[in-house]
């Protein structure tokens, strides 16, 4: 028997209008419509967003402003305050769901497994022992237990709270 697992928000996605031009980018330039775009915080060059389609609930991205494509692109303290965020976001995510880790790290790529091509960014994502089950493994299909509203709601209070 085929079981279902329902995720009724990815319609946005599969029935909204394409993206034109680079997300990111896109996000960088929208400062009006910061949660309906997830993002949670904006730096000076960086800003923080959840991923709408994450691997695990709390997984967030940190971008720079700046369409760059690799770390050996960024300029001045660029990489300093990347550094900065990453932290913050750390202690945020520790306070908002106490997860067991954190893995942090930047697909370079797409044969590296880059999902947005050509616009640096790293990726930040909860872990729990045991998370990685039969669904993942089995199924290829991953379950997010919280809805993105909620999750948004949680983490800007951790950040705010931090």
């Amino acid at each position: 028997m085929m079981g279902r697992v329902y995720a009724p928000w990815r319609s946005v996605y599969l029935m909204g209008e394409p993206t034109h031009g680079c997300l990111f980018c896109n996000f960088a330039a929208d400062l009006s419509n910061d949660r309906a775009n997830l993002v949670l915080e904006r730096g000076r060059d960086w800003f923080v967003v959840i991923n709408r389609y994450p691997y695990t609930t709390g997984h967030i991205m940190v971008v720079t402003r700046r369409h760059v494509e690799k770390v050996s692109d960024l300029e001045g303290g660029e990489g300093a305050e990347m550094v900065q965020l990453l932290a913050r976001c750390e202690s945020a995510i520790t306070r908002a769901y106490g997860p067991d880790g954190i893995n942090v790290g930047a697909n370079l790529g797409r044969s590296a497994g880059a999902g947005i091509v050509g616009h640096f960014h790293m990726h930040m994502v909860p872990r729990w022992h045991g998370d990685t089950n039969f669904m993942s493994a089995v199924g290829e299909t991953r379950v997010v237990s919280e809805d993105l509203n909620d999750t948004y709601d949680r983490l800007l209070r951790a950040l705010r709270d931090g």
